[in-house]
């Protein structure tokens, strides 16, 4: 067997042990079991990296035939080439340390096990998702990422509204998975595979803005907007944070959101064939960025700023891939998976200090109780606002020269919705951390176990831009040379190295001007922010998300509910009446007929020889 099939299997393994034995084992076995896996599956896929950086060619691994059908035929095997390699170091490094951080936040949780174990299998099918060699090992992992999104954002089940949250995002995922599964089809059709091999070296023989990519990409893109929360599809994520913190930082920060930009970046060969459908990408991804980020800046739950961040930060991805520099938009991912699973964990140890509290009203001058908690969380607010030299520099600095390079409305709009990313961030850390503490709870550091993987986190969204250096900088891109196998047609994007100074300098003088401003407004003036229903204008309307929820409501679940109301009515009335009708009448039947079952052989004797009369008259007649 080949040693990397264990990168799956080991977390399943975890997931099977922890979800059957382990409430009868004892917690740190719980742990051991979890933890270890994904850390032993980490160590593989350095392994592979390494070897992969060493020159050792991609390959295939066969597990075994799943599917055949006719010509269909779908074998259960894995790529191992430098962009799955990329991916499974983000799932099983970040996702390790995450498990490592769930044993504080968790520990006390009377369904520790089960969590653990809903935690292992998420991990599985995260690696299925991006080790497939096929669109149908994908959308498999695919579909368990889902079921596994459903179960711990409802994880705490007995709460009504976690359940709704979690419901909401199975059904809105639905939508875009129903996308997803019919560019399969269209797929199928086309090339009559569905190995990734095999489509993208047909796929290149194909004309440039062929209707058949262009239909492909654009279904498979629908099914990217729901798992990555897009525009329309976009509120599940925000509302999944009633999930506990540390699946708002594996799920709906570092990997499961992330689906829909690899699945692009995958099938680069299809979306830079089929360019109406690229520009989609980038209008989609562009207002995503500036609408979630307009929305952070009223909002008042910790971990809601934070989803809406995610959001506008994946509409940066998108923007990448939908210019054709898939390679930013993987590196954009992988930073973006530093600092935002930090920030999600650093918000966690400020609700673990605070005993549940969410409202960064009810906070202020934390860095006194929390200091390792403030430093770490400092790190990431400087990284996601773009701060050189941390890593959220680099990817958003590469992003925003090659929307230069594409359009200059793309270049502006990505730079004002980096202005909003430091605004609202840095009022995020100016609330939280600084000014008088304004709550009533008892606040303390969170333990070690818990701050640990905040610091490794921390480290890695300071230093890990440096996996693709600008040139400018006269060092090696790494990362691009890494993916450069993967990435078939890039796009070329070139800005000269005068534009990349200014860039990265104006960059900076505006975000030290964000700083000052924002430490102004709420340290120094102690602004506190309003209800949402004491906003006014445009505040009320950011407050209200653009109202979007209820638009929803208004135009499809509630007259979804109607007409289930209306159906109920006849479903009760008309159908089981008519359904409960026919055993009642069998039954009333019956009853009278066996009224002839006396026991009395004359009667029988009679009935028989009037039936044999009957039937000698009948033939008579006939």
């Amino acid at each position: 067997m080949n040693p990397y099939l264990l990168i799956p299997l080991l977390p399943l393994l975890g997931f099977a042990l922890n979800g059957t034995i382990g409430p009868r084992m004892p917690g740190r076995v719980v742990s051991w079991v979890s933890c270890g896996s994904l850390l032993v599956s980490f160590a593989l896929s350095v392994k592979l990296f390494l070897e992969l950086s060493a020159g050792q060619e991609s390959v295939t691994v066969h597990a075994f035939s799943w599917i055949h059908a006719g010509s269909l035929h779908i074998d259960l095997s894995f790529l191992l080439d430098p962009l799955s390699s990329v991916m499974l170091l983000v799932v099983t490094g970040v996702g390790f340390l995450i498990h490592v951080y769930s044993i504080g936040y968790m520990k006390a949780d009377e369904a520790y096990p089960r969590f653990m174990a809903y935690m292992n299998l998420f991990v599985f099918f995260m690696l299925l998702l991006v080790m497939g060699d096929n669109f149908v090992v994908m959308f498999a992992g695919w579909e368990g990422v889902g079921l596994c999104s459903f179960l711990l954002i409802g994880f705490w089940f007995r709460n009504h509204e976690f359940n709704e949250a979690a419901r909401k995002a199975f059904v809105m995922n639905r939508i875009g998975d129903l996308g997803f599964l019919l560019g399969m089809f269209l797929i199928y059709r086309q090339f009559g595979s569905l190995d990734y091999q095999t489509v993208f070296e047909s796929a290149r023989l194909m004309p440039a803005g062929d209707p058949a990519l262009v239909g492909i990409a654009l279904l498979l893109f629908v099914g990217a907007i729901g798992k990555s929360a897009q525009i329309p599809l976009h509120t599940w994520l925000p509302d999944a944070m009633a999930g506990p913190t540390p699946v708002s930082a594996l799920i709906h920060a570092a990997t499961m959101v992330t689906a829909g930009v690899y699945m692009i970046v995958r099938s680069n060969v299809i979306y830079t064939l089929a360019e109406p459908a690229a520009t989609a990408v980038l209008a989609i991804g562009l207002a995503t960025a500036l609408l979630a980020a307009t929305i952070a800046l009223r909002q008042n739950d910790i971990k809601k700023v934070l989803a809406y961040s995610t959001i506008s930060q994946l509409g940066f991805m998108f923007v990448a891939a939908g210019m054709g520099a898939y390679t930013a938009a993987v590196f954009h991912l992988v930073t973006h998976a530093f600092f935002k699973a930090l920030l999600f964990l650093g918000a966690g140890s400020v609700i673990h200090g605070l005993d549940g509290e969410q409202d960064i009203r009810q906070m202020g001058g934390l860095r006194r109780h929390m200091p390792r908690t403030h430093a770490t969380f400092l790190v990431g607010t400087l990284s996601i606002s773009g701060i050189p030299p941390l890593a959220g520099f680099f990817s958003k600095d590469e992003i925003l020269a090659m929307g230069w390079s594409h359009a200059a409305m793309v270049f502006v709009a990505l730079a004002f919705a980096s202005v909003l990313t430091a605004v609202y961030m840095f009022r995020l850390y100016w609330l939280t951390f600084h000014g008088a503490y304004r709550g009533d709870k008892h606040a303390h550091e969170s333990p070690s176990v818990m701050t640990l993987p905040l610091v490794v986190l921390a480290l890695l969204a300071a230093v890990g831009g440096f996996i693709g250096a600008p040139s400018y900088l006269h060092l090696p891109h790494g990362l691009k040379s890494f993916l450069e196998p993967v990435i078939a047609m890039p796009a070329a994007h070139v800005v000269s190295h005068s534009f990349e100074y200014a860039l990265a300098g104006i960059s900076v003088i505006v975000l030290v001007a964000v700083i000052f401003i924002t430490r102004y407004m709420y340290v120094t003036r102690s602004r506190i922010p309003l209800e949402p229903g004491e906003e006014r204008g445009l505040g009320r309307i950011l407050s209200r998300k653009y109202f979007i929820d209820e638009l929803y409501h208004s135009m499809i679940t509630a007259p979804l509910r109607g007409l289930s109301a209306l159906f109920a009515v006849f479903d009760r009335y008309i159908l089981d009446a008519v359904v409960n009708a026919i055993p009642r009448i069998i039954r009333s039947a019956s009853g009278r007929l066996r009224l002839i079952q006396q026991g009395n052989i004359g009667v029988y004797v009679l009935g028989t020889a009037a039936g044999v009369v009957f039937l000698l008259i009948v033939s008579m007649l006939l």
